[in-house]
């Protein structure tokens, strides 16, 4: 068995609330991480709510990274999908981590895409 991609669940409590509130520092962490494990950065988008929180999307060649953030719960959701060798996720991921100053991260790592094996073909 074999996998196309790796999705990396993070859940970050006990993060910075001003942090999670930042949007412009979340896209810089975000967009840094990306770019220094590798990643090939093709698009964003990000959104302030009111009164608090903020959700990003940096599209990466490779995929994707996610951040929601819930400020009033000291909280951050982050989603980390790579489907590409030149893109370390578990390097973003800890990037990540450290930026927001979560002091509780907890990580799961879900194999994405699992094929079987294809038997090669012959052609008679």
């Amino acid at each position: 068995m074999n996998a196309l991609g790796q999705h990396l669940i993070l859940e970050l409590r006990d993060c910075n609330p001003t942090l999670l509130n930042d949007l412009p520092f979340l896209q810089r962490a975000l967009l840094d991480a990306a770019k220094r494990t590798g990643a090939t950065v093709i698009g964003e988008t990000f959104h302030q709510f009111s009164p608090y929180g903020v959700t990003g999307v940096i599209a990466i060649a490779e995929s994707h990274l996610c951040i929601h953030t819930w400020p009033e719960h000291d909280y951050a959701a982050v989603d980390i999908f790579t489907c590409g060798e030149n893109f370390d996720g578990r390097a973003a991921a800890d990037l990540i981590t450290e930026r927001l100053e979560s002091r509780n991260p907890s990580m799961m790592v879900v194999e994405r895409g699992v094929l079987a094996r294809r038997a090669a073909q012959t052609v008679g």
